[in-house]
């Protein structure tokens, strides 16, 4: 069965992966390379869709299989940690998952100031386009690298409609949580989630303490930020310009919205928020 470990891009789903990775997947605890974020792929991706009719050049057309796909990894009966992205939602007739592949997700949200200005240094955009595409409600995703083929198509929305189809689902159990108190209370939420995952998957090891500690000083900013300096990152993407990698631990913490925007566009911002700021206390 599947646990997902959901998201809009830009809010802290590579760092909630190694957190899970590195407690789950290791003996004491400890994230050492980006491949151990191998154990949770990214669903819906091209290989989970072998053997299925779609016509990779239609962004969209392989939701008629994503369920499918599902009942296909579940036939090993094993829990599951996949990443997505994708929205709680159908698209046309076609749902992303349903109660019988799924035990549950944990779905992380980030403030979306500092979200914009996230994107907008990963995806070399300026703000004004950054805006555009989180409010986007058509707005998805795929492999961009390759040309024409949609098969690692996922249907994001926009970031508002992202987190509220995980957050007011009736189809599964879902833990929510903010990124900044996973930063403040970074060893208590984790225990959170962990105690979620061991719920719902009725895992009876119970929780490791000294894991968990080693797994939390392991995946700090300050860690994995060294780590992809030495090693590289995967998850990295290449500039335009120079055609350098860009990093994809940039400021993490220190991407303070307030300190990089003017003071015209945060008022525009808090005003197009507004309401999802009140909802989730920013």
């Amino acid at each position: 069965m599947i646990i997902w470990l959901s998201s809009y891009p830009k809010n802290g789903n590579t760092w909630l992966r190694s957190l899970i990775s590195a407690y789950y997947y290791t003996k004491d605890g400890f994230f050492l390379s980006d491949k151990q974020l191998n154990h949770i792929p990214q669903f819906p991706v091209k290989n989970y869709l072998e053997g299925f009719s779609y016509n990779q050049n239609l962004p969209g057309d392989t939701s008629r299989f994503w369920i499918a796909a599902q009942e296909k990894i579940n036939l090993e009966k094993k829990i599951k940690f996949f990443k997505t992205h994708s929205a709680l939602v159908k698209l046309g007739q076609n749902n992303f998952t349903n109660k019988k592949n799924t035990l549950g997700g944990i779905y992380i949200v980030r403030d979306p100031r500092n979200v914009l200005d996230s994107m907008s240094r990963h995806f070399q955009i300026d703000y004004e386009k950054a805006l555009d595409v989180m409010q986007d409600q058509n707005n998805f995703t795929y492999d961009f690298k390759k040309k024409n083929d949609y098969s690692d198509y996922q249907f994001i929305s926009s970031w508002e409609k992202n987190y509220q189809s995980w957050k007011n689902n009736n189809l599964i159990p879902v833990k929510f949580l903010k990124y900044e108190d996973l930063l403040k209370e970074t060893f208590l939420v984790f225990k959170e989630i962990i105690n979620f995952i061991n719920k719902i998957s009725n895992n009876k090891d119970g929780f490791s303490r000294e894991k968990a500690k080693n797994a939390v000083s392991s995946t700090s900013f300050e860690n994995l930020k060294k780590i992809e300096e030495n090693q590289g990152f995967n998850e990295g993407i290449i500039a335009r310009e120079n055609k350098k990698k860009i990093p994809f631990f940039n400021l993490g913490p220190k991407n303070e919205w307030k300190k990089n925007f003017d003071s015209e566009f945060i008022d525009r911002l808090n005003n197009i928020f507004e309401k999802n700021l009140i909802e989730l206390n920013y």
